[in-house]
């Protein structure tokens, strides 16, 4: 400051301005300089310190880890060494354990080598004594080892053949028996889980007519439009004196329902001509085709038979206007596939190809009239020709048993034929005439001395009869089962075969008071 003031007198003087300003910037310069010098080492001082201290601070960070990892590691070390010794311990006890062993195996050894050696010398004295035997036994029989050999073969030869015969025959009667007990069961089960309605359906060949003067159109002029409905539907058409009534006959029932269908129509139009009585029956032709496939599909699905050619289906669908003894065929054929798979069920067989096989057994009787031999072989010909299994065509065609059985389903199918052929309501048997057997079953039984109570089961294939234990014996019980059997078989008629079954028992009975 002493140096400002002295350069401004100076000035003020006015001696030397030049020189004085000259002198003042420079020595401030140099001052500024010094200053910014030794500010400049006294940052660099606090930079170096600064650095230094954070340099210690992260050597004692990264030692601190070190030393952290360290210890881990040690300690690892050391668990790891504690497990080593408790396995090298485990395995000095394991060889322990296993010298152990080496040492009674071989002492085992040992003795079993010597024991071995005692047996080869006791077996070679045996087989010297049994030879000396044998020897001894030649001698005294006479006979050599050859002879003796072939005569106690040829004993036990005989032996064994009787004693397999005996048992072959015995194991056969069993197998007999229970294989009868067995198929009794399975058809009995299965006609007690199929119910089927007991009627038959017959084919009506007859045509209401609302007066006799329809009779006269029904003939036309001359005979013309009968003489044209019985060419267009093939069937003869017979108009006698019968009041209200026109009958139609023909040998194929479908012919015969087709030709019934459009009679009902033409007189319910009132027109009948030629070209009417044409223009009718093709309508109805073509309506009874849809109704015959229709019917195959339901019976198909009601049988639980699928995937079935249409020409299958078509003439299964005929049969529902086929009858056999008064027997509905189509109903037949649904019955019998019902009672196929049930029994194939029980035995473990394919359930849907025993209702397959059941269900078309009888397709040759929509086509026996159009193809040469009985149904058997006719259902045979079309089941093969519309590619059916093996098992299926062997069923049509031998379920009469008019060929050699080669499938199981063939047998079922034939017993099952046989049961809804010969249940009540086939056959031409009316509910009331089935009814009445079993009470004449009942009766025959009853008419014998000391039986209680009868009572006929099993659709009638089995009369159960309960005697009085105090007026028969179990002897007298026997004879009488016999006597009312033979009864039954010259006193009536009936399918099949009836069981009779007389059950005698003792009861005591008393009242505690």
């Amino acid at each position: 400051m002493p140096d400002i003031v002295i350069a401004l007198v100076a000035l003020l003087v006015g001696g030397g301005v030049g020189f004085f300003v000259e002198r003042l910037i420079r020595g401030s310069a140099y001052k500024t300089r010094d200053e910014l010098i030794q500010q400049a080492e006294r940052d660099a001082e606090n930079v170096r310190k600064a650095g230094e201290l954070a340099a210690k601070e992260e050597g004692l960070k990264q030692r601190e880890l070190i030393e952290k990892e360290f210890r881990a590691t040690r300690d690892e070390l050391r668990n790891h060494e504690k497990h080593l010794d408790k396995r090298e311990s485990s395995l000095e006890e394991l060889q322990s354990d296993i010298s152990k062993k080496e040492t009674m195996l071989q002492s085992t050894q040992q003795k079993l080598t010597d024991r071995g050696r005692v047996l080869e010398v006791k077996e070679k004295e045996l087989d010297k004594v049994i030879k000396q035997e044998q020897e001894q036994l030649f001698k005294i029989s006479g006979l050599d080892q050859q002879t003796a050999t072939k005569m106690l073969l040829d004993q036990l030869d005989r032996d064994l053949k009787s004693e397999t015969g005996a048992l072959i025959i015995k194991n056969e009667q069993e197998l007999k028996q229970q294989s009868e007990k067995l198929a009794r069961e399975i058809i009995g089960m299965a006609i007690q889980r199929y119910a089927s309605s007991h009627t038959s359906e017959t084919t009506v060949s007859t045509v209401d007519i609302p007066n006799d003067e329809m009779k006269g159109r029904i003939i036309g002029r001359e005979g013309r439009n009968i003489r044209a409905f019985e060419k267009a539907t093939g069937v003869d058409v017979i108009v006698d004196d019968t009041p209200g009534v026109v009958v139609v006959s023909a040998f194929d029932s479908v012919r015969r329902e087709t030709a019934k269908q459009a009679l009902v129509k033409l007189i319910q139009d009132g027109r009948i001509h030629p070209t009417r009585i044409d223009e009718v029956v093709l309508e109805t032709q073509k309506e009874m085709e849809d109704f015959i496939h229709k019917q195959g599909v339901e019976a198909a699905q009601e049988a639980g038979v699928p995937s079935l050619h249409d020409k299958l289906l078509d003439l299964m669908g005929r049969l529902y206007f086929r009858t056999s003894y008064s027997q509905n065929v189509l109903r037949h054929s649904i019955e019998v596939a019902h009672l196929t798979g049930l029994m194939a069920e029980q035995l473990g067989l394919n359930a849907n190809l025993a209702r397959r096989c059941g269900f078309l057994h009888d397709i040759g009787k929509a086509a026996d009239h159009e193809m040469e031999g009985g149904h058997p072989a006719v259902g045979a010909e079309l089941l093969k020709r519309y590619g059916e299994k093996a098992e299926v065509v062997h069923a049509a065609k031998g379920h009469h048993d008019d060929i050699r059985v080669d499938y199981i389903y063939t047998v079922l199918v034939a017993a099952a034929d046989a049961c809804s052929a010969s249940r009540p309501g086939s056959r031409r048997e009316t509910l009331e005439k089935y009814v009445r057997r079993l009470e004449e079953l009942e009766a025959i039984a009853c008419g014998f001395p000391g039986v209680d109570q009868a009572y006929a089961v099993q659709a009638g294939r089995e009369v159960r009869v309960v005697v009085n234990p105090h007026e028969l014996n179990d002897r007298e019980a026997a004879k009488m089962c016999r006597d009312i059997a033979t009864a039954i078989e010259q006193q009536m008629t009936y399918p099949g075969e009836v069981k009779v079954t007389v059950l005698r028992e003792t009861r005591a009975i008393e009242y505690a008071r």
